[in-house]
């Protein structure tokens, strides 16, 4: 009668109340992160302690325009040494003119990220050039602006390169001097775009999903095995007036400026901080796509927010022979 039962052994029981014991510690303290996080929210900028970037050597790839330029330039106003990367030499020496201008010195690498040597060959350069790389900032991005159909085979393949293959390649070239240091900063530099999906993105948003996925696992691995002084930030934010979405016309809230997204992610590296979504409303409208009903999100989008009809307009970018 018995026979069909199960009888718990002494591991069990065990795990049982390890089970028990690790849900009730993680219960204590998330009251604690959740107060935390309150306190730190209502605490202005200005009064709470921020980490110094003063001697510290900052990568920023995509360094030659846009959210790239402005990185660049209130990082050396901070004091920080600025490493600036960009496939485009022209802009890359207009941002390096306009630094020099201010008295700041910055060291700037014509690389094709794209390239996975290139890549390689050039953090090389800046490790024995310049030296450890502190602050690694992963923004450069490309955007082809074609549906499916119309996005030939080498535009998605540059965008895959590009927007998601780099990190890669560029974490894996400087987070061991890190690791071995026991200080860095990684950022990752994704997109709202990469938290719901975009009409005439197919590329874009896929890859930007994937930069949240690189982030969330990056950060998994650097806590499991104890780097807790290497922090890793992710950066989404909603489209920005740079010229990468010319054309491009929201309904319910206007392009963000170039500067602002630029200071707004060195508070938001100053603070440490794991996610940095702007403007920040927009994190509280994203569970919507997960808890309403498919039909009503897509209505959400179509009738209210006019997404799909904001990205018509989009300026095409030149086609990737």
């Amino acid at each position: 009668m018995l026979e069909g039962t199960k009888i718990s052994t002494p591991s069990q029981m065990s795990s049982i109340f390890d089970i028990a014991k690790d849900t009730v510690l993680f219960l204590l303290l998330s009251c604690y992160y959740i107060l935390e996080s309150l306190f730190w929210t209502l605490v202005p900028n200005i009064i709470r302690p921020m980490k110094s970037l003063k001697d510290e050597v900052v990568l920023v790839t995509g360094g030659g325009g846009g959210v790239g330029r402005q990185l660049a330039i209130k990082l050396a106003r901070l004091g920080a040494k600025v490493v600036l990367w960009d496939i485009n030499k022209e802009a890359l020496e207009k941002t390096c003119a306009a630094l020099r201008e201010e008295g700041h010195e910055v060291a700037s690498y014509e690389v094709d990220l794209a390239d996975r040597e290139s890549v390689y060959k050039t953090a090389k350069r800046v490790k024995e050039e310049v030296g450890k790389v502190d602050v690694l900032i992963n923004n450069a991005g490309v955007v082809f602006g074609e549906t499916l159909l119309e996005l030939n085979d080498n535009a998605i393949e540059t965008t895959y390169k590009v927007n998601i293959l780099s990190h890669y390649w560029t974490v894996k070239a400087f987070l061991p001097d890190m690791i071995n240091s026991s200080k860095g900063h990684i950022v990752t530099v994704g997109s709202v775009a990469g938290l719901l999906g975009t009409y005439r993105c197919t590329d874009y948003s896929a890859t930007k999903f994937a930069t949240v996925g690189f982030h969330e696992s990056l950060f998994t691995e650097l806590r499991a095995h104890g780097h807790n002084n290497i922090h890793a930030t992710l950066v989404c934010p909603y489209y920005i007036n740079t010229g990468m979405f010319d054309g491009v016309t929201p309904r319910l809230m206007p392009m963000l400026e170039p500067d602002y997204v630029a200071e707004t992610m060195i508070d938001s590296i100053r603070k440490n901080e794991v996610n940095c979504i702007m403007p920040g409303s927009v994190r509280y409208l994203l569970p919507l796509k997960c808890l309403l009903p498919a039909k009503m999100c897509w209505d959400l989008m179509h009738r209210v927010m006019k997404g799909p009809q904001s990205m018509m307009d989009l300026k095409r970018k030149p086609k990737v022979a």
